[in-house]
């Protein structure tokens, strides 16, 4: 009974040495003196850290700016890329002004407003609206090219083309072009939103309205088929089904109300579809008699079901090439 007695007393004082060093392991892991060092640590890598981040963020942006001033300098017409660049166009696709037929007030009203901008007057942004292929686009670069070889303006005004996907990122670049010594006009083709698309709300805001809003050093031109630049059958299937009609596309039907200048086209009648191909024929040199080149000419736009600069383009280079010429711009 002694030995059995002896024995089980032996036990608890076993278990209670082996708790001992787990407990002290335990207690010494939960220690409090390790993490000030390990915080001490983890704050002064992340003071190095920031103080590197910070040295190549300013480095960074010493070298954009140095690289848009050249980039600026080295063309005169530019594409926009969203992710912050400008790409320069070495040859814009392009039509001498003297071309343009047809379109003689839009034209005259047009370079009038490019030109007080370019000179540092006021100005107003522009929408050129209308029937397709009348010179929309054809007339804003056409107007870029007479008004920057004017003297007293002498190359500094700039052509920057924004794509109609790219809308949203268009205040990135009106913050890139508001610190430049140049003149901008910023140029968006065939502009118009549908269905829910909201990225309209940046050019609103750009065109007036913003915190900053416009730069002094920027003009923008669109050009657009539609005049308030959403469809018609989307703005009455809204008032039909909105508690109050008026309100209910005014949001976007201002969009168009904020460019100041508006100019529609609209399609060509007979004879100024035969001036337009007349003019492109004598500005080329194409040799053919006017009966027959009135003829054809007819017979080409019945065919296509249109009358308009475009239908006229294409006609004049179906013919240039049966004869032979060589279309030079």
């Amino acid at each position: 009974m002694a030995k059995t007695t002896k024995s089980r007393s032996a036990r608890p004082a076993a278990k209670s040495a082996t708790r001992k060093p787990a407990k002290a392991a335990a207690a010494k892991r939960r220690s409090p003196a390790a993490k000030p060092t390990a915080t001490a640590l983890d704050g002064a890598l992340l003071e190095r850290i920031a103080r590197a981040l910070e040295g190549i963020s300013t480095q960074m942006a010493g070298t954009s700016a140095h690289t848009d001033a050249a980039v600026l300098a080295s063309a005169e017409a530019f594409i926009w890329h969203p992710e912050g660049r400008l790409a320069p166009v070495p040859k814009v696709s392009r039509v001498d002004l003297s071309l343009l037929q047809g379109v003689d007030r839009m034209r005259d009203t047009l370079i009038e407003n490019t030109e007080r901008f370019a000179t540092g007057l006021p100005a107003n942004n522009a929408l050129l609206w209308g029937a397709r292929g009348m010179g929309k686009s054809s007339l804003v670069k056409a107007a870029h090219a007479h008004v920057n070889a004017q003297p007293d303006v002498a190359g500094r005004l700039k052509l920057i083309e924004i794509h109609r996907e790219d809308i949203e990122s268009l205040p990135a670049l009106m913050t890139l072009l508001r610190a430049s010594d140049d003149r901008f006009i910023v140029f968006c083709d065939d502009l118009s939103f549908d269905g829910n698309d909201a990225s309209y709300k940046s050019l609103k805001a750009v065109l007036e309205g913003g915190i900053e809003g416009r730069p002094d050093n920027v003009i923008l031109y669109a050009t657009s088929n539609r005049r308030h630049l959403l469809p018609r059958d989307m703005m009455e299937n809204e008032r039909s089904t909105a508690i109050n009609p008026g309100e209910a596309v005014e949001e976007k039907v201002s969009l168009s109300d904020r460019f100041g200048l508006w100019l529609g086209f609209h399609k060509c009648s007979q004879d100024e579809f035969l001036a337009m191909v007349r003019g492109y024929c004598g500005h080329f040199g194409i040799a053919i008699d006017d009966d027959q080149l009135e003829h054809e000419a007819l017979e080409w736009s019945t065919t296509r079901g249109s009358r308009s600069g475009r239908v006229a383009w294409q006609f004049v280079q179906d013919l240039a090439g049966r004869l032979k010429v060589r279309l030079e711009t």
